[in-house]
C-alpha cells in the first residue's frame, strides 16, 4: 500500500507536472497567439502601408515620365530657341547692312538733290542768258534789217544817180 500511495504520489506529482507544463504550454500559446495577432496586425497595416507605397511609385513614376517629357520638350524648346536667335542675329546682320546701304544711298540721293539744285540753277541761269541773247539777237537783226534796208535805199538812190 505504500507502494501504491508513493505510486498515487507518483502519479499526483507527476499530473500536477504534467498540469504545470500544460498551464505553462497554455500560457505559451496564448502569448504565441497574441504576439501572432500582433504580427498579422503589423503584416495588414504593412501591407496598407506597401499599397500606399506602390501608389506614390506609380504616382512619382508617372511624374517621372512627366518630367522626362518636360526636359525633351525642354530641349527640344532650347534648341529652337537657338535657331531663333542664330537667324535673329542674321537678320539683325542684315538689317544694319541695309541701314548702312540706306544712309548712303540717302547721302547719294542728298548730293543728287544738291548736283539737281545747281544744274536748275545754271539752266535758269543759262535760259535767262539764252532770253537775253535772243532779244539782243533780235536786236540785232532789227538793226540789220534796218541797216540792210538803208543800204538798199542807198544803193538804190545811188543806182538812180
Amino acid at each position: 500500500m505504500d507502494r501504491i500511495k508513493e505510486k498515487i504520489a507518483t502519479y499526483k506529482a507527476e499530473a500536477e507536472s504534467w498540469q504545470d507544463k500544460y498551464d505553462e504550454l497554455n500560457e505559451k500559446l496564448k502569448q504565441l497567439e497574441q504576439d501572432n495577432t500582433e504580427k498579422e496586425n503589423l503584416i495588414k497595416s504593412l501591407d496598407v502601408k506597401n499599397e500606399q507605397l506602390d501608389s506614390q511609385v506609380e504616382k512619382l513614376e508617372g511624374e517621372l515620365v512627366e518630367l522626362k517629357q518636360n526636359v525633351e520638350d525642354s530641349n527640344t524648346l532650347q534648341a529652337h530657341n537657338e535657331s531663333f536667335n542664330k537667324k535673329n542675329e542674321e537678320l539683325e546682320t542684315t538689317l544694319e547692312e541695309t541701314d548702312n546701304k540706306l544712309k548712303e544711298t540717302l547721302e547719294k540721293l542728298r548730293e543728287t538733290d544738291l548736283n539737281a539744285e545747281k544744274l536748275q540753277r545754271k539752266v535758269t541761269a543759262l535760259e535767262q542768258e539764252h532770253d537775253i541773247m535772243e532779244q539782243k539777237n533780235e536786236e540785232l537783226t532789227s538793226k540789220y534789217d534796218e541797216a540792210k534796208k538803208e543800204l538798199d535805199e542807198i544803193a538804190a538812190s545811188l543806182e538812180n544817180l
